[in-house]
């Protein structure tokens, strides 16, 4: 009996071994992305990383046929809303200390984008993930990828010199 538990466990660890050495650096990547940090400098996403492999090695047994993939990135996916929900005022504000390619973006428009650009998401599933419309998945990821694509200017550059004309 307790030779055959073993057995279990070691193949358990071996196929979750062999789970995250293919996956990790996928989720690392997205996890990165959606908290906006640099590759070389990402605390916020190593921990998102850990927590959605441990919550995934959890539940290991009881996946039945589940994509393990998918059972991490939906973890990671709710583990950041849920962090920039009670972190930064809201999935909708807080920009702040962001460096990444997503810096421009707010964390629901970067967990949009991840979703369904990077990852893959079908609009639908990101919207039942995070409990909104279609419709709003759909403008959301729109209005990230033009504030992406067409980031919006700064400020006028002052000239030296000119002289201003009376009122």
């Amino acid at each position: 009996m307790r030779q055959r538990q073993a057995e279990r466990q070691a193949r358990r660890a071996r196929e979750f071994k062999a789970f995250v050495a293919g996956a990790a650096g996928r989720l690392l990547h997205s996890a990165t992305l959606l908290t906006a940090e640099a590759p070389e400098d990402n605390p916020r996403a190593l921990r998102l990383l850990t927590l959605s492999l441990a919550h995934t090695y959890a539940g290991w047994d009881r996946m039945r046929g589940e994509d393990p993939y998918d059972h991490a990135r939906q973890y990671l996916a709710s583990r950041f809303a849920r962090g920039a929900w009670h972190q930064r005022g809201g999935l909708l504000g807080g920009r702040s200390r962001a460096v990444g390619p997503l810096a421009a973006l707010g964390p629901q428009e970067r967990l949009v984008l991840v979703l369904r650009l990077y990852e893959g998401v079908a609009e639908e599933q990101t919207a039942a993930l995070l409990g909104l419309p279609v419709e709003r998945v759909r403008t959301i990821c729109d209005r990230a990828t033009a504030t992406l694509l067409h980031p919006p200017r700064g400020p006028a550059p002052t000239v030296r010199g000119a002289k201003v004309a009376p009122s």
